[in-house]
Formats: C-alpha cells, sequence, structure tokens
C-alpha cells in the first residue's frame, strides 16, 4: 500500500481527486448561495423565471458538447507530442464552429419566441445573457481540460472555477445590493466562462513558451464531428429528461408555482451531486480496473447497496430538516417549497442506483446502450408528465422524474445481467 502511495502517478492522481472535491464543493456552495440571494431578491414569479431560463441554457448546452472528453483525452494520449497543437486545434475549432451556431440559434429561436408571444420577453432577456456561456465553455475550457485530464493535472482548471465561482457570487451580491435589472444577472454567467477560458488559455500558453501553436487537420477534424456521435446523443437525451419536468411545468403552472418548485429542486440536484460524488470517485478502482466478471458483479452490488443506503440516510435527514433548510435559505416566500423538497430528495435513491450502474455501461463503452437507456427514459418521463402534470401539478413532475430514473435504472439492470453472465 506504502508503494503504491509512493507511485507517481498514484500521487498524482489522489492530488487531483483532492482538487475535484475542493472544486465541487465550493461549486455546490456558491450555487446554493446564488440561488438564495436572487430567490429572495427575485420573488418567486421572477425567480421562477430566472430558473426556466437556465433550465433553457442546461438543455441547449450539450449541442456544444460534440468530441466530448471520452474521444478528445485518449486522442492526446495516444498520439505524439509533437501533435498536440494539431489534435487541440482541431477540435477547438470543431466546437467553437458548433458553438458559435448553437449561440446564434438560440438568439434566433428567442427573439421568435418572444415576438409570437410564445417566450417570456424577461426569460428571453435573461437566457441571451446566460447563452453567451456556450462560446466560452466548450471551445475554450473544454479544450484545455481535456490536455488537463490527459496529464491527470486539473488544479489549474478546477482552482480557476473555484475562485471565479466565488468572485461571481460576490458581483451577485453587489448587483443585488444596486438593485440591477434581474435581466443583467445572465451576463454574469457569460463573463464567468469568457475568464475561466481566457486564464486557461493563457496557462496553456505559458507552458508552450508562450505560443499557443495550434493547427487545423482536416481528416482529424472530420474524425472528431463523426466519433462519440452515439455517446453525444445520450447526454442530450440524458440532460433534456432531467430538465423535463420544469420545461413542461412552464405550461401549466405559474412562474411564481415554478420558482418555488425550481427552489426545491435545485436543492434537491446539489445533494444527489454531492452524494454521487463519494461514491464515483472509488468507482474507478473498484469498475473500471476490474476485469473479473465475478469480482466485477460483486463490486457493483456493494456499491449499489453502499449508494442506496447513503441516498435513504440523507434522505431521511433532509426530509427531516426540510421547513429549516427551506426558510434559512430562500426565505418566508417559498413555503410551499418544503414538500415539494422533503418528496424531491427521496428522487436520490433511484438516482444514484442508476449512476452505479452506469459506470458498467461506460466501462464497456456501450454506447448504443447509454442512448437507448436515456432515449426509453425521457419517452417515459414525457408520457408520466403528460398524464401527471394536469392532475397534480409540481408533485405530477416528480413522478414523472421517479418514472425516468426507475427505467434508466433497469436498463442497466438489464446490461449488467447480459454483459456479466457467470
Amino acid at each position: 500500500m506504502l508503494k503504491r502511495i509512493k507511485n507517481p502517478d498514484v500521487t498524482k492522481a489522489l492530488a487531483n481527486i483532492v482538487w475535484l472535491g475542493l472544486e465541487r464543493l465550493t461549486q455546490i456552495a456558491v450555487a446554493i448561495a446564488i440561488s438564495g440571494l436572487l430567490a429572495r431578491y427575485f420573488g418567486p414569479d421572477v425567480f421562477g423565471k430566472w430558473q426556466y431560463a437556465n433550465t433553457l441554457l442546461l438543455v441547449l448546452s450539450p449541442i456544444t458538447w460534440v468530441c466530448g472528453a471520452e474521444i478528445l483525452v485518449p486522442t492526446i494520449v495516444n498520439r505524439p507530442p509533437g501533435q498536440l497543437g494539431t489534435v487541440l486545434g482541431s477540435a477547438f475549432v470543431l466546437r467553437m464552429g458548433v458553438s458559435a451556431a448553437a449561440l446564434l440559434v438560440t438568439w434566433l429561436l428567442t427573439g421568435i419566441g418572444i415576438a409570437t408571444g410564445f417566450t417570456d420577453p424577461l426569460v428571453g432577456a435573461m437566457l441571451a445573457g446566460l447563452a453567451v456561456t456556450m462560446l466560452f465553455r466548450e471551445p475554450f475550457v473544454g479544450v484545455i481540460n481535456a490536455w488537463l485530464q490527459s496529464m491527470t493535472y486539473s488544479k489549474p482548471q478546477l482552482l480557476t472555477s473555484m475562485l471565479t465561482a466565488v468572485a461571481k457570487a460576490a458581483l451577485v451580491y453587489l448587483l443585488v445590493r444596486a438593485a440591477a435589472s434581474p435581466a443583467r444577472f445572465g451576463w454574469l454567467w457569460a463573463l464567468e466562462a469568457a475568464v475561466i477560458g481566457g486564464v486557461l488559455m493563457l496557462y496553456y500558453i505559458h507552458r508552450h513558451g508562450g505560443k499557443l501553436g495550434w493547427h487545423i487537420d482536416r481528416s482529424l477534424l472530420r474524425h472528431f464531428a463523426s466519433a462519440g456521435t452515439v455517446f453525444w446523443l445520450g447526454l442530450i437525451c440524458m440532460y433534456l429528461f432531467l430538465k423535463l419536468d420544469r420545461l413542461m411545468l412552464e405550461r401549466h403552472i405559474s412562474f411564481a408555482d415554478l420558482g418555488r418548485y425550481s427552489a426545491a429542486q435545485q436543492l434537491n440536484e446539489n445533494w444527489i451531486t454531492l452524494a454521487l460524488m463519494l461514491a464515483q470517485t472509488i468507482a474507478p478502482a473498484f469498475v473500471y480496473r476490474v476485469h473479473d466478471a465475478v469480482q466485477l458483479k460483486r463490486n457493483v452490488g456493494r456499491l449499489i447497496a453502499m449508494t442506496a443506503a447513503l441516498m435513504i440516510g440523507g434522505a431521511i435527514v433532509l426530509d427531516l430538516l426540510a421547513g429549516f433548510i427551506i426558510s434559512r435559505v430562500f426565505g418566508p416566500a417559498y413555503t410551499d417549497s418544503i414538500s415539494i423538497f422533503r418528496w424531491a430528495v427521496w428522487l436520490s435513491v433511484p438516482a444514484g442506483i442508476e449512476a452505479i450502474g452506469n459506470l458498467v455501461v461506460l466501462k464497456y463503452q456501450a454506447k448504443f446502450v447509454l442512448l437507448a437507456k436515456w432515449l426509453l427514459a425521457l419517452a417515459v418521463a414525457f408520457v408520466v408528465n403528460l398524464i401527471a402534470i394536469p392532475r397534480l401539478g409540481s408533485y405530477g413532475a416528480l413522478i414523472g422524474l421517479a418514472a425516468g430514473y426507475l427505467a434508466a435504472a433497469s436498463v442497466n439492470f438489464y446490461y449488467i445481467r447480459f454483459r456479466l453472465q457467470v
């Protein structure tokens, strides 16, 4: 064990995990602080519009994830060091083209939606600023981060992300104190993405003798455009499923009620992220590096049991503290969020079980299973929402999410049983 810890690769990996954990905790704390601040300042109605604009952004953003890390990082590792500039340059041009097109389409559709009365003008104004993040996240931050991941050294990106998150929170506070228009806040997220992208580009140039040295290779560009397409579509379906509840609720409840629902769900999503981060941190050693089918099946069973226990324990605590948490973070105007939050925290159980089962799908790069799974989850959630939301409102959306998670987990279990036949 001591020899393993002294191994430079193991030391780098452990340090990377520590920095990743710090960054995630910082982002969660900042997200909760900002949400509480904006919820009190905006009020439920405007906060609902803010959350809906963010939902639209999170649904649109996966479009820019072409040539994901699962394609780019192995390409960097397997190519000679002299070709690094060509690999990164080709990936950058592809991502920038897709991101710029996605931004223009978003602005165009938003303008048409406002003109036809389909989109609320304030939602459109908020989305206009938020959408600019797409121009910086994947082309700049994503490409440099893939290079850092290939070296198992994500500290520069994680440290920059933590510092800018704290700075963004401070700027949000200043805008609130200045009684700024709600539409202006979205541009802070665009500024944050631009700063992170700029800092990482400067770091890369510094590490390479003051020169960027990026080039375009057309054959590599075509490879990046086609490779990983199935994974890309699967991720789009996954994010659409995760935000489908808010997209469908917007047509059946007021923005004020949507704001109360989103307040509860944002806290719940942060809890799920924090809990899953702990479980997934140990996954590489117990899933990705295990080749014996019997041992892998045993490990997955133990991880599922551990995650389920963790989620159930956390859900019990959060259920009991729901009133205290909601009132402290969002204030008295969000009393209706308490009961929603108490039900929502139990979604962490199927979400956690699904995430652990998904590790086996990723281990064997079963891209069509991934796509089929999220297509099924999306279809199931859509049908359940279509029936339940008009009758039960926000609680109907929770039922839709639960049904989707169970459908996705069922596909995972079927694949594990099929793939690990012993």
